[in-house]
């Protein structure tokens, strides 16, 4: 074998060996042997044009030929020429396969599934890698900068994988070194006796290069091994994630510091495909409520948070119960079967808080100050399928403002605030709470501030910041998504004295029609978790059109809602009253949550006596009726449209897109009663932001009109639309808005003379059409004698 023929097999393996520090990032790693086989085919290429001899350029150019023929082969032979000669077609499929392999690289977590447009990234990088360092290395004979593209391909590995990978680091260190001893004796053999006196066979023969090349190991051997001596210390940079690893030792205990789970959150909530990321299935009566915790994250240092480091211990048959909760807070043991995607990787168990019992299989630990599961030793959720006892916790608006101080030390520990935090943010935390009776009411009141009261919009765009001042910035801005208003509220809890944390995990998924529920990838979700005493963690949702809130804390008035049982009910008064009746009094909120007392029809006695016949009564009745409801007939239809288009019925899956639109053509309807005439030939984001502009929409209520659009956009457009939630609410508050900024006269033609009633005189005119055209197809019928057939 000649000197180039060796020195082209070490550049493929240098090049297989630096790609196997991409095993860890997809599963199955059979796209290892195809691009073995391709590039084996590219090196020998190479190998015969250098042996004709071609010209430097001309071996180049044949060998990114062969590549691509081979790539077009194995990814495009559906639309190549002959299945091998790439045209067109074929390159129109490498490209959307390569935009797919993008798209899917941000879509899935580590390790992620070997998709096509996956693969040929995969394959084409290592035949790029190798063309390049077969390029360098042989045919212009410099070994040495080969280095740079196989460090490239090693960067990218580690800078996605996790953990002090130092095997990966050893294996393409050694495959480097590898090329550069083969290049060495490839270049000492050319030198002829040059170094013929040092030794000497036993039969008398020289040595040739023998002792240079030894040298040349050992001096590679010990440069390799000095390299590698610092990396178990590295910290930081491409060879270390931002956790220390999870667990130690085989044991039950260790320690955890894993990595932020937040890092791939606001990506998850803004993916253009919500992939299921879990699927439920529960004896839960209610699942608005159900929650899925990751992890807590109770580390504060002003800038993010973070888990803390805790000791971790073996998996308990029986959870303890969690801290703080008194036995007389009402609770109920819910069961819930998880079953999670083949290609989802969490280290942390996915369950509702708190879980008082565990089945599942692998290595997994216990950390009990947040009650959560982690994965021990490379154990995560892929493809694994557990069931989890939970309680659901139902405290009363009273036992919570009524909750005793916690302990000094668990105040202590989860109200630290660093003095980098800026001021504004205890400031506003005051402000907002002034007045308030208990720390219970101080919550509630943030809570409202945020999803509802403050002009907060939820924005998954903005970034999630960085620094002392990314809080305060947010109070400015007053927009973000749920990493923002939870790190908000809980920093502005422990400015308040009230013990707070940050969870991470997945807002209640959609109910399927095979009674399971669907948890995904936009259902990623971060909220605040704060401490009551004799009810422990307790969850707040201050993220607007987000999750669900809680029912403890659905009260307009908190301090009013607890009423004193010395006092009587004003309900027991027999005399009349001028008081609103309760239905009037009744607030929409109330009425929602089915909190109104239901009024008590009374029974007045008529006296007999003369007076009008029955049927008079009623005929006048009916007049009255008649005259009254004639002028009245178009806000009433306008109302009875708007009822029935923004009802509670429909409201599976099946009837999201339905749903959607008609919510769509009741907001164009309402602009249009209120003088916004409709523009068909815009888009619904267009159509919207022309109503927002032209109605001078405040930017909350704005913001509800664009989130409507985007969801008509979304079953329009979307290939697999995910059904939206709130559009009722959405439309209602635009025609609130509407209302509020149009003038009284514009106001009342709105109400007593709409003019989208002119579509109920289109639709009877087209109901007319079809009827006299019908009409007019059955008429020669008609005519016919009979016996005749058509």
């Amino acid at each position: 074998m000649s000197g180039r023929t060796r020195l082209a097999l070490c550049a493929a393996a240098a090049t297989l060996t630096a790609a196997c520090a991409l095993l860890p990032l997809v599963s199955p790693m059979t796209w290892l042997l195809q691009a073995t086989v391709l590039l084996a085919a590219q090196t020998g290429v190479g190998v015969a044009a250098r042996r004709v001899p071609l010209a430097r350029t001309l071996t180049v150019a044949a060998q990114a030929l062969v590549t691509l023929l081979l790539l077009t082969l194995v990814f495009a032979h559906g639309q190549a020429v002959a299945g091998l000669l790439p045209g067109p077609d074929a390159f129109r499929r490498l490209a959307g396969l390569l935009q797919l392999g993008a798209q899917d690289v941000g879509r899935y977590a580590i390790p992620a599934p070997l998709s096509d447009g996956i693969r040929l990234m995969l394959v084409g990088g290592v035949l790029l890698i190798g063309l390049i360092v077969d390029t360098l290395a042989v045919t212009f004979r410099s070994a040495a900068p080969a280095g740079l593209p196989l460090l490239a391909l090693y960067s990218v590995a580690a800078g996605l994988s996790d953990g002090n990978d130092w095997l990966s680091f050893l294996v393409a260190a050694a495959g480097y070194l590898m090329l550069l001893l083969a290049e060495g004796r490839d270049r000492l053999s050319q030198w002829g006796r040059v170094f013929a006196g040092a030794a000497h066979g036993a039969g008398g023969e020289t040595g040739g290069a023998t002792a240079p090349v030894r040298t040349g190991r050992r001096i590679g051997a010990a440069a390799l091994a000095v390299a590698l001596l610092p990396l178990p210390a590295m910290q930081g940079g491409l060879l270390n994630n931002a956790g220390d690893g999870i667990g130690s030792g085989s044991g039950n205990g260790g320690t955890i510091s894993a990595v932020n789970p937040l890092v791939s959150l606001r990506d998850s909530l803004n993916v253009n495909e919500d992939r299921t990321v879990m699927s439920l299935r529960t004896n839960a009566g209610d699942v608005s409520d159900l929650y899925l915790r990751i992890v807590s994250l109770d580390d504060f240092d002003g800038t993010t948070w973070k888990p803390s480091q805790r000791h971790i211990v073996g998996v308990p048959d029986r959870f303890p119960a969690p801290a703080g909760l008194d036995p007389e807070v009402a609770r109920t043991e819910i069961t819930t079967s998880i079953a999670a995607a083949d290609w989802y990787a969490q280290d942390w168990l996915p369950m509702p808080y708190p879980p008082s019992e565990v089945r599942i299989k692998g290595s997994w630990r216990y950390e009990p100050v947040g009650m959560t599961l982690v994965g021990d030793h490379g154990q995560n959720t892929r493809g694994l399928t557990y069931r989890v006892r939970s309680l659901q916790v139902r405290p009363t608006a009273r036992q919570l403002a009524t909750a005793p101080a916690p302990a000094p030390a668990l105040r202590r520990e989860y109200t630290k605030v660093p003095l980098s935090l800026p001021g504004i943010v205890a400031t506003t935390a005051r402000a907002v709470t002034d007045g308030a009776a208990n720390p219970y009411e101080e919550a509630v009141r943030l809570q409202d501030w945020f999803a509802v009261d403050g002009g907060f919009q939820y924005d998954t765009q903005v970034q999630v910041g960085s620094g002392a001042e990314a809080i305060a910035r947010f109070l400015k801005d007053k927009r973000g998504f749920c990493v923002h208003f939870s790190f908000a509220m809980a920093a502005m809890a422990r400015t308040l004295g009230i013990p707070a944390r940050v969870a991470v995990g997945f807002a209640p998924g959609s109910p399927q029609g095979d009674g399971t529920v669907a948890v995904g990838l936009k259902d990623a979700h971060a909220w605040p978790e704060l401490y009551f005493e004799g009810v422990g963690w307790t969850r707040f949702e201050p993220t607007p059109t987000r999750g669900s809130t809680p029912s403890y804390t659905r009260s307009e008035t908190p301090g009013d809602t607890l009423p004193d049982p010395a006092l009587p009910s004003q309900s027991s008064s027999a005399g009349p009253s001028a008081a609103p009746s309760a239905s009037q009094s009744c607030t929409a909120l109330q009425r929602k949550m089915q909190e109104c007392a239901s009024p008590s029809p009374q029974v007045v006695a008529v006296p007999g006596g003369g007076g009008p016949k029955w049927y008079e009564l009623l005929a006048w009745t009916l007049g009255g009726a008649a005259a009254l409801a004639l002028p009245l007939s178009p806000m009433l239809w306008r109302r009875r449209a708007r009822a029935v288009r923004l009802g509670a019925h429909g409201r599976g899956a099946a009837d999201s897109a339905a749903r959607t639109l008609t919510a769509w053509q009741e907001l164009t309807d309402t602009a249009w009663d209120f003088g916004i005439l409709p523009d068909e030939s815009q888009t619904p984001r267009g159509a919207a932001a022309r109503i927002v502009r032209l109605g001078r929409l405040d930017p909350v209520t704005g913001a509800s009109a664009h989130r409507l659009a985007d969801a008509v956009e979304q079953v329009l457009y979307a290939p697999h639309p995910r059904p939206a939630t709130g559009l009722a609410e959405d439309v209602r508050r635009v025609v609130a808005g509407l209302g509020s900024t149009a003038g009284r006269g514009t106001r009342l033609r709105a109400t007593f003379a709409p003019r989208s009633m002119v579509r109920l005189v289109w639709g009877l005119s087209a109901w007319w059409s079809a009827l006299t055209s019908r009409v007019s197809a059955a008429r020669p019928a008609l005519r016919r004698p009979w016996g005749q057939r058509g």
